[in-house]
């Protein structure tokens, strides 16, 4: 958005200083400046000149070499020119070396044709001043020779700045030159002019009339208006805006169109809100209905494109046809023309949110649009009209009011200001710095608040603040903050106790998990999506396809539910990494989502562990990293073999995927609730993995409900050596490794301290498993011969068992 100095000037005195400093104090007070601008600046520096003579240039029919007088001392230049319609006697705009016009082209001494030009002679188009590029700007020839453009075209050179419209989105009040006004009177402590005062309205009211109002507008409860303030006028003229005020709409980047558009698009530009100007005489039957459309329907607009608009729009209509959509843009059919008359002045507000919808649906989006969807102040509507109408009748002096002001809707009437209390010792702690009680004052004041109170302060909004900007007290402290400057609150450290961040006892748990996997499971945490499609969980043939959690607004048919399991997902991302890598493992602590006819849905906090390897089995891998994770933790877990009577969600028994022999239960507090398996090759293949995948599956939910009493006991580091011993024996080729390790836990051996699978071998219809125990005295070094015991003990448990070794 633009906002002109100049316009500025009109209600606030700014303070001596270069444009560039103005925009970095608005910028560090109010909002953000992108860029300064200086409108007609080129004008001061491009005179008016009177040509004397001209020749034609010697390597060039269609140039001329033009000599002229650039003051009224007889001083003269001499360029090259090919305009049609030079000649002597000609005044027109002389631009010297080293002037910059509006595009951005510096002129530079060139030589055209070998010949030397001092400068340039320009053109409308050239100069900014219209869109006339075929000749020569020619001036009166009364134009004083050697005079700037400025002063002769009675023009003012203006600064401009361009504010950054996300900056204001929370500030309605801003979107006027008026309301920046007050921003700069705050700034820079300098009185606010307030040209619509009473008196200014009570001298406008006067021009009322007693006639009956031709026009009463009616609001629909169930619309999006506000409120809908409407007048009528009879003894137009539609012409030309003065030039002041052309000046003024070019300058903010809006084209004139006539006087009375122009007056509408410069009250908007000035006070903030948008009002619509209609034709009097093309409102069928003097009716305004403010309602819902009710069906869809086109319209079309003033832009004359037709747009679908349907029932849940806000439409102003007459008594045939709709002639504005609300808040956002007028039909053609109700445009004022060259013929027109009588007009109908309407202020409206509108609710903010359906007027960003509808725009937004529409893919309009108008100056009136971005205004109303900041949620303006509809108590300024009624001194928007007013000063409508004081320019109407400002270019139109001979036009009458007919009747009076109308208005309907839900906001018509004033409501209670706002009230918030604030102190002195309060504004001074948060914001850091001594503020004293009558600066305070001063700054609320200057930002039109009411304050009552010395060090406990009561202050009342403006009702243009309290829309969606201002509504406790630490937007009153921000304030002060910015108004006194942040730039000069010095910096300091927080007088504030620093005091370790106690975790719960979940968090404890999952830090414990993640710690574990990490530097003792050596596997990667990653994050895979909670949202999975119906393509996924048939290509891993999951047994549900969580119907009951599809959403109602999915982004995507490959993210329209929660996911039941994270299994799908692991084999996704497993089936992605494969491609790069031979062998690797990855964890996650996720959530998975259950049906639930009650709540809706539950969520279950599941570990998932996947372990991928290109030429062989990790699912003895996985066994030991489990049960490690389980020792580790103090989870009350343990592995069993896979029972389907005992089955759970985490791994429904019709579910297709499973290894029909490398699958092992852990049970949680006496229930199932977590597997080690490895993945079926046949489902595999779905995924293009080429290779062996196993993974581990834990649901914490009870766990984490229940907590964990967790005891360890703390040993000295051993004095003395273990000794390790591997038999491999010879099992059936479904058998269970667990019942191995199962048949060692009945040896009675106090040196016995661990025993593991460290390997399987298959054969077409037998497993070699290879069996690792360890054995350790904590007092002693065990001996040859009682290690040799040890050993017999382990080989004879296992042949008792059903588990010979393996011969050579």
């Amino acid at each position: 958005m633009l906002i002109s100095t100049d316009w500025i000037k009109d209600f606030v005195k700014l303070p001596d200083i270069s444009p560039e400093e103005i925009g970095t104090r608005v910028t560090l007070g109010t909002a953000e400046v992108e860029e300064v601008l200086r409108s007609n600046a080129h004008l001061k520096v491009v005179t008016v000149a009177e040509i004397q003579s001209l020749r034609k240039h010697p390597e060039a029919d269609k140039l001329n070499l033009v000599t002229f007088k650039v003051n009224g001392e007889g001083e003269t230049r001499e360029v090259v020119c090919g305009a049609p319609n030079v000649r002597e006697g000609l005044k027109v705009p002389y631009a010297k070396i080293g002037v910059t016009l509006p595009g951005g082209f510096t002129l530079e001494p060139k030589k055209i044709r070998g010949v030397l030009s001092e400068g340039m002679l320009c053109s409308a188009v050239e100069l900014g001043l219209g869109e006339d590029s075929a000749g020569l700007l020619e001036l009166p020839e009364n134009a004083e020779i050697g005079q700037d453009m400025l002063t002769h075209l009675s023009k003012k050179a203006d600064v401009l700045l361009d504010i950054d419209n996300k900056s204001l989105t929370h500030r309605p009040d801003l979107w006027g030159h008026y309301g920046f006004a007050r921003e700069f009177s705050a700034l820079w402590r300098t009185p606010l002019s307030n040209p619509y005062d009473e008196t200014w309205a009570k001298n406008l009211e006067a021009k009322f009339s007693t006639d009956t109002s031709p026009i009463k507008p009616k609001v629909e409860s169930e619309s999006s208006g506000l409120v809908y303030w409407g007048l009528s006028v009879d003894g137009i003229e539609v012409g030309q805006s003065p030039q002041w005020m052309q000046d003024r709409l070019n300058a903010c980047g809006m084209r004139p169109i006539n006087s009375i558009v122009d007056i509408s698009n410069y009250v908007m530009l000035e006070l903030g809100i948008p009002n619509h100007i209609f034709d009097l005489d093309s409102i069928k039957d003097n009716t305004i209905h403010i309602k819902k459309v009710g069906a869809n329907s086109k319209f079309t607009t003033l832009d004359e494109v037709e747009r679908d608009l349907i029932d849940s729009d806000t439409v102003i209509f007459d008594s045939e046809k709709p002639l504005v959509i609300g808040g956002i843009m007028g039909g053609l059919n109700s445009g004022v023309t060259e013929e027109t008359s009588k007009i109908f002045i309407e202020v409206a507000n509108w609710k903010a949110a359906e007027v960003r919808s509808t725009s937004t649906r529409l893919g309009l989006r108008t100056d009136s649009s971005q205004r109303y969807e900041k949620t303006l102040d509809s108590e300024l509507t009624y001194r928007t009209l007013l000063r409508v109408l004081d320019l109407v009748l400002e270019l139109n002096p001979q036009a009458k009011v007919i009747g009076k002001p109308e208005v309907d809707g839900v906001e018509a009437k004033a409501k209670e200001p706002l009230k918030i209390k604030t102190s002195v010792a309060k504004i001074n702690k948060v914001l850091g710095k001594k503020v004293t009680a009558s600066e305070i004052k001063e700054i609320f004041e200057y930002l039109d608040f009411k304050v009552s109170g010395n060090e406990e302060m009561e202050v009342t909004l403006p009702s243009y603040r309290a829309t969606k900007d201002i509504d406790c007290e630490a937007d009153l402290i921000e304030e002060i903050g910015r108004i006194v400057g942040y730039d000069n609150i010095e910096s300091s450290s927080p007088m504030s106790s620093i005091q370790v961040t106690q975790l719960d006892d979940i968090k404890k748990l999952h830090r414990k998990i993640k710690d574990f996997m990490v530097y003792q499971g050596r596997t990667l945490e990653v994050m895979t999506y909670p949202l999975v499609g119906e393509s996924l969980l048939k290509k891993a043939s999951w047994p549900s396809k969580a119907e009951s959690l599809v959403l109602k607004n999915a982004l995507s048919t490959d993210a329209d539910r929660m996911r039941p399991s994270m299994i799908p997902g692991f084999l996704e991302s497993c089936a992605l990494n494969a491609k790069s890598f031979g062998n690797f493992s990855f964890f996650e602590l996720g959530r998975t989502y259950q049906s639930n006819e009650k709540l809706f849905s539950t969520e279950h906090n599941q570990l998932a562990i996947l372990f991928y390897n290109k030429t062989k089995s990790d699912f003895l891998k996985a066994i030991n990293t489990v049960e490690a994770l389980i020792d580790s933790t103090g989870i009350p877990a343990q592995l069993v073999e896979r029972n389907e009577k005992f089955a759970s969600d985490i791994l429904p028994t019709d579910w297709k995927g499973v290894h029909p022999y490398e699958v092992q239960d852990i049970r949680i507090m006496g229930k199932t609730n977590g597997a080690v398996f490895s993945v079926h090759p046949i489902l595999l293949r779905k995924f293009k993995i080429k290779g062996h995948v196993s993974m581990v599956l834990l649901d914490l939910t009870v766990v984490e409900q229940r907590g964990i009493k967790t005891k360890f006991k703390y040993n000295p580091l051993p004095k003395f050596p273990n000794s390790t011993f591997d038999c491999t024996v010879v099992t059936n080729k479904n058998e269970p490794v667990g019942n191995l390790l199962a048949a060692l836990k009945k040896v009675k051996a106090k040196e016995l301290t661990e025993t593991k699978i460290a390997d399987v071998f298959s054969s077409d219809d037998k497993n070699f498993v290879t069996v690792r125990s360890v054995f350790f005295d904590g007092n002693q070094t065990l001996s040859g011969e009682r290690i040799k015991e040890l050993e017999t003990l382990v080989v004879s448990a296992l042949e008792k068992a059903g588990y010979p070794l393996k011969s050579a």
